[in-house]
C-alpha cells in the first residue's frame, strides 16, 4: 500500500477536487485517530497530540492498494459535547454540508474507544450519518485500543457488535483486517472471511 499527503484545507472551501472514491475517517477527539492513520498507513503521516481535538484541518491522503486508489478524508474529531446538540457548532455548518454532499464519499469509517464502546457521543454520530447516508455509502464501525481490554471484555464487544473491526495501534492488530474490509467494500475484491479478526 502506498499512501501519499495531498492537502490539508482549513476550510470546506479548500478542499480537493472530488475526483476519486473517498473514506471519510471520523472519531471522537481522543479515540487515537492519529496513531490508527499511523498504523494504518505504515507511516507517521498524522502527528499524535497530547492535547485532544486539537486538529482542525480536514486532511486528505491519496492511498492506491492492490493496483487502485482512493482518497483518505482525516476529519477533526468531533470533541466531547453531545453531538446531537452542538454537531453544527462543533463541526460547522460547511463540513455537515461536506459530510451531507460530497457524492464521492462512499465509506464513513468511526472510530470509537474499546473500552467506553456506548457513549452517547458515538451513538449520536452513528444516527447522524445514517440519516443522511445514501445506498452507495456505507459505515464501518472500528474499535481501538482493544489491548487495554481483558480477553472476555473483548469477545463480549465482539458479540455485541459483530460487525465492527478491533484494532490495537500500540500492538499493531487488526489493521490488515481494515484495509481488507476498506477494499472489499469499495471494489468487492475479498471474501466476507476476510473480516475476521485476530483475537
Amino acid at each position: 500500500m502506498k499512501v501519499k499527503f495531498i492537502k490539508s484545507a482549513p476550510t470546506i472551501n479548500e478542499a480537493i477536487e472530488p475526483n476519486f472514491t473517498e473514506v471519510a475517517l471520523l472519531g471522537r477527539s481522543n479515540v487515537g485517530k492519529s496513531s490508527f492513520l499511523n498504523s494504518f498507513t505504515n507511516q507517521k503521516i498524522a502527528k499524535v497530540s497530547q492535547t485532544p481535538g486539537k486538529t482542525k484541518l480536514i486532511n486528505f491522503f491519496e492511498v492506491e492498494d492492490e493496483g487502485k486508489k482512493y482518497v483518505l478524508v482525516d476529519l477533526p474529531g468531533f470533541g466531547y459535547a453531545k453531538v446531537s446538540k452542538s454537531m453544527l457548532k462543533d463541526w460547522g455548518k460547511n463540513l455537515d454540508e461536506f459530510l451531507k454532499n460530497r457524492y464521492n464519499i462512499k465509506l464513513f469509517i468511526h472510530l470509537r474507544d474499546a473500552r467506553h464502546p456506548d457513549l452517547d457521543i458515538d451513538n449520536n454520530v452513528d444516527e447522524y450519518l445514517k440519516s443522511f447516508m445514501r445506498k452507495d455509502q456505507q459505515l464501518l464501525t472500528v474499535f481501538t485500543k482493544i489491548d487495554k481490554l481483558k480477553q472476555s471484555e473483548l469477545s463480549k464487544l465482539k458479540q455485541k457488535y459483530p460487525d465492527a473491526l478491533f484494532v490495537s495501534n500500540l500492538k499493531k492488530r487488526g489493521i490488515e483486517q481494515v484495509r481488507k474490509k476498506i477494499n472489499e467494500i469499495l471494489w468487492g475484491e475479498y471474501e466476507s472471511e476476510d473480516k475476521k479478526t485476530d483475537s
